[in-house]
């Protein structure tokens, strides 16, 4: 029944709005490809404009603020385990319209393998789009997954036994986290643990929203409305880093919540002043760091 659930509130109606709106984000700020581009996604970034501009006067978060510093602080790990060569293997869960998996292919070539994941009407638009860039890269695949699935060849372990368990792999889901209630979230993470113990090395970065860091008026109306944009209720699973880090110690992963501000001073994104509407998640299996 919870995979049932899970597949039902990944559909388009839930996600699309979201998809649309972020990979509009990434296009105006330079962050996409030209193969994403959308007229939808432009349409509704344009319609949402006054509401965030009234949002920032009052002084309130933004979309775009969260949006573009969780991307950034993702990114700026993801490179770092590559760098280090802790990480050559990249299973983006929930990929939608993020440029990630082309922009990494682009910089480090067959140094890497990227798997963009989603659902298979994602699957099948993001190959087409991204036809041309696929066939010239045989290390970058875009694949249909159902993160809630126990087993089988669309499950997170189905696709995890494609890769290389001698080399690193890292995991990441943004954007997806909080459209999902409590036990949804345990359960997909339970999941990411023991894919990821399976691995010489092994990496799950995401972004978070807590409790204790959207509890004023302004944050509780700007999440009521998120809630209203995604047509479905936008949950907080954990008051403070430590409950969520609490948490995922008990699924084995061992967690470091980051503050994008704190990243301010490497990653301008992270200097605006709705970036800490969100927090990003770094873990990595427990067994790993002892």
């Amino acid at each position: 029944m919870l995979k049932k659930l899970a597949s039902q509130s990944l559909s388009a109606a839930r996600i699309s709005p979201t998809a649309l709106y972020t990979g509009q984000v990434w296009q105006s700020t330079g962050r996409s490809i030209p193969e994403l581009k959308s007229i939808p996604a432009s349409t509704l970034h344009l319609a949402l404009a006054p509401s965030m501009f009234i949002s920032k006067s009052l002084g309130g978060p933004t979309m775009e603020d969260f949006l573009l510093a969780r991307h950034d602080l993702i990114d700026h790990h993801l490179t770092e385990l590559i760098e280090s060569g802790k990480a050559s293997q990249i299973i983006e869960i929930a990929a939608g319209l993020s440029p990630r998996g082309s922009r990494f292919v682009e910089r480090y070539g067959d140094k890497i393998t990227y798997i963009e994941a989603d659902l298979p009407g994602m699957v099948a638009q993001k190959r087409k789009l991204l036809a041309t860039r696929l066939r010239a890269c045989p290390n970058h695949h875009v694949k249909p997954i159902d993160a809630f699935a126990e087993y089988g060849a669309h499950s997170l372990d189905g696709l995890a036994m494609q890769l290389d368990a001698e080399k690193g792999l890292v995991i990441i889901t943004e954007g997806l986290l909080n459209y999902f209630d409590r036990e949804a979230v345990l359960g997909l993470w339970t999941r990411i643990s023991k894919t990821l113990e399976q691995f010489k090395h092994g990496a799950y970065l995401s972004d978070i929203h807590l409790q204790a860091h959207n509890g004023d008026p302004l944050a509780q109306v700007f999440v009521a409305g998120l809630s209203l944009f995604v047509r479905g209720k936008v949950h907080l699973h954990f008051e403070t880093a430590g409950h969520l880090q609490l948490a995922m110690e008990e699924l084995g992963l061992a967690c470091q919540v980051l503050t994008p501000s704190d990243h301010a001073e490497d990653i301008p994104a992270c200097a605006a002043k709705g970036a800490d509407f969100c927090r990003v998640l770094f873990a990595r299996p427990a067994s790993a760091v002892k």
